[in-house]
């Protein structure tokens, strides 16, 4: 895609891809829970939709907004495009972050909506503890340096199936289940279904994704420097600049 999108496609793009990766993840959740009682069955077909969901909005979506539906993601690619104008702006970040919250959080409703649950109901999941919180940290920096890691080598094709890759692999080796998103994580906490998380547990969530955006951005700059990537693995966004089509859960 060469054309460059008006800001506010963009923006919508991001509200709506968002929306649409937390139905699936809240609506696999409850379905997971009515077809089994079996935690690890249910953890699996969690698993599995967000893998398959993910994927494709990010293949269908990334050539528009780049596909990020992860604050983190974005103020990633702001932080290391900044100095060459090849990130988004200040303008577009400000414009993405709340797209993406109050994507997800829709996302959620929509996910209630259709499995008949009441349509806002806190999580009573509490999520708390250090090795959760350092799950988090491990989650996101590994989301991070995969998809800007594509980037400065050029595979940024990949993306779509790299990442979902990832979020899959990192619903089972990490002990937070991988949320690695800090606007899905706010979404996740209007729903008191299988993929809730309790309001109460959403700071020091989203504190340790933070942290992991800090350490998977470090360890971009240690292990792949700054080379410019490919130009037919880049995907074009506003004012010329450019950054990878990527994203989480």
């Amino acid at each position: 895609m060469t054309a460059i999108a008006p800001l506010g496609r963009r923006t919508a793009v991001e509200f709506v891809g968002t929306g649409a990766l937390v139905a699936v993840v809240v609506g696999s959740g409850i379905q997971a829970t009515k077809l089994s009682q079996d935690i690890g069955v249910q953890l699996l077909a969690n698993s599995e939709a967000t893998v398959f969901g993910l994927g494709v909005l990010i293949a269908l979506l990334g050539p528009v907004s780049g596909a990020h539906f992860n604050p983190a993601v974005t103020l990633a690619a702001w932080w290391t495009g900044r100095r060459g104008g090849e990130g988004p702006s200040p303008r577009e970040v400000a414009a993405y972050l709340p797209a993406q919250i109050t994507g997800a959080i829709g996302g959620a409703v929509l996910a209630d909506a259709m499995f008949a649950e009441p349509l806002v109901r806190w999580s009573t999941h509490d999520r708390s503890g250090p090795h959760l919180w350092l799950g988090e940290v491990v989650a996101t920096a590994g989301l991070v340096l995969l998809i800007f890691g594509l980037a400065r080598t050029g595979r940024s094709h990949f993306a779509p199936v790299a990442v979902a890759s990832y979020i899959g692999a990192a619903y089972w080796f990490t002990s937070s289940t991988s949320f690695a998103n800090p606007a899905v994580t706010i979404g996740r906490a209007f729903t008191d279904t299988f993929a809730g998380i309790a309001p109460a547990s959403l700071p020091a969530f989203i504190a340790a994704q933070l942290v992991g955006l800090v350490v998977g951005v470090a360890l971009v700059a240690v292990l792949f420097g700054r080379p410019a990537p490919a130009a037919e693995d880049e995907v074009v966004v506003p004012h010329g600049e450019r950054h990878p089509a990527a994203s989480a859960h």
